[in-house]
């Protein structure tokens, strides 16, 4: 292929800005890639355009919106002569024929000529690859980032992206959620392309809330100055079943950090989304609100509004500071198992009062409770796949007794002169032991240590 330096648009029929194409351009100024044979095939074959809204869609679209902040996301199929809005929140489109704009007006087009690669514009009037363009004015695009959608073999089937009205400092949290957000739009979309039967209809649900799952738990926890941080995910043992653990560790503002550990009711992608509505919700009122109380009142009512009661969660919730005799801080519990402090001493404390699940009644029983670490101490979240691990099954009897709350206390008091990493990894091994390596169901563990002084 023979890149091709394209030129500034001379007129508003040209809408190419000063960019190179790798396979060239077409006598319209566009590029040439929109007509390439097999991309075409290949978005003819997800059988999406001018297919109407689906709730698996334009779900992830209204959660697009709210991470990043924009009033506009949109999932785009791209042919060679129109950009399709498969999903799209924040523009009065409701009927096939309006959910659509002439390929010239997109910015999609831009992730089709670059062969996929992401394009992010913070400025779009600024911008010398975009300042010419002829939607960034009367559509009022003050910023936009979007990420390719993939088929099969890579072809460039669209994009997911969000425009914000006005110029934008995109984060990389934003755009790496984006770029989760996507990759999963293209699993979707490729699994149903390829699968014919109602089980492998499932399995592509099911590889769908896998991706929004995996978005929402961190792969490495912030860094808290003097603390020790560590945690593990277990996924439940034969099948792909997706269920709805969650953990999260971030800071709140000035010197206060909060910590989570929820678990979502049922399974499969519904599951997934409650998570990220969990997720989002939490992160953003923390920085309102000190409360764990009033911030799960907060996630009760959103759950309540947009999930209209139909499925529920459990959490625990702490929000704490650094101080010089270790952390101080305030928890609360919603129908959630107590956390579990583990003195230096080996002594095992709980902590926490029963509150009511969330997402269930418009008003709920929440409490907070104060807490201290001390230097030794290690306070310890964690979902109940941990206590209700049960046994690998006995030839004698066939039982399969669970772990249960005062296994895992006793395991955890046995963690001597281990830090944060090693009481998380002492106490998997120890689940694992009992379950045969076969867990019933997901397992998340948090932990948190203040290191004891030398």
């Amino acid at each position: 292929m023979v890149a091709v330096a394209v030129q500034p648009p001379k007129s508003r029929d040209t809408a190419v800005p000063d960019l190179t194409f790798p396979d060239g351009l077409r006598a319209d100024g566009l590029p040439a890639a929109l007509s390439d044979t097999r991309r075409l095939a290949a978005v003819g074959a997800t059988g999406l355009l001018d297919s109407g809204p689906e709730d698996a869609f334009e779900d992830l679209v209204q959660l697009a919106a709210t991470v990043s902040g924009c009033a506009r996301a949109f999932i785009t199929l791209v042919d060679d002569t129109r950009s399709y809005w498969k999903a799209c929140v924040g523009v009065p489109a409701h009927s096939v024929a309006e959910r659509q704009n002439p390929v010239n007006e997109s910015f999609c087009y831009f992730l089709v000529g670059l062969a996929g690669e992401p394009f992010v514009v913070e400025d779009a009037v600024r911008d010398p690859r975009t300042s010419g363009h002829p939607s960034v004015a009367p559509m009022k695009i003050g910023a936009w980032a979007g990420f390719p959608i993939l088929g099969p073999a890579g072809e460039v089937l669209g994009s997911m992206c969000v425009i914000d009205d006005a110029p934008h400092a995109w984060q990389p949290a934003e755009l790496g959620t984006l770029a989760t957000m996507a990759r999963a739009v293209s699993n979707e979309i490729n699994l149903r392309t390829s699968l014919a039967t109602a089980q492998d209809a499932l399995t592509a649900a099911t590889g769908l809330a896998r991706s929004l799952q995996d978005s929402l738990l961190p792969p490495v926890l912030r860094t808290v100055p003097g603390l020790e941080a560590a945690a593990s995910y277990l996924p439940a043992a034969g099948g792909t079943t997706v269920v709805g653990d969650f953990y999260d560790l971030f800071h709140a503002k000035g010197p206060w950090w909060c910590t989570v550990m929820g678990d979502v009711c049922g399974k499969g992608t519904e599951a997934a989304k409650v998570t990220a509505l969990a997720r989002y919700t939490l992160r953003a009122e923390a920085t309102q609100h000190l409360s764990p109380a009033t911030v799960f009142e907060h996630l009760n009512s959103a759950l309540i509004d947009q999930r209209k009661g139909e499925r529920f969660l459990t959490a625990v919730y702490a929000t704490f500071r650094v101080t010089p005799g270790g952390i101080a801080g305030r928890l609360c519990t919603a129908g959630h198992p107590p956390a579990l402090i583990r003195r230096a001493d080996g002594r095992i404390q709980q902590v926490g009062r029963q509150g009511s699940f969330l997402g269930v009644l418009p008003e709920a029983r929440l409490a907070d409770v104060r807490f201290r670490l001390a230097p030794g101490d290690a306070l310890l979240l964690y979902t109940d796949g941990a206590t209700e691990a049960r046994a690998r099954r006995t030839a004698v009897s066939g039982a399969r007794p669970q772990f249960g709350e005062d296994a895992l206390a006793a395991a955890l008091s046995g963690c001597r002169d281990m830090d944060a990493a090693g009481i998380v990894a002492h106490l998997g091994e120890l689940l694992a032991e009992h379950s045969g390596d076969w867990a019933s169901d997901d397992t998340a563990l948090l932990a948190l240590r203040v290191p004891p002084r030398s």
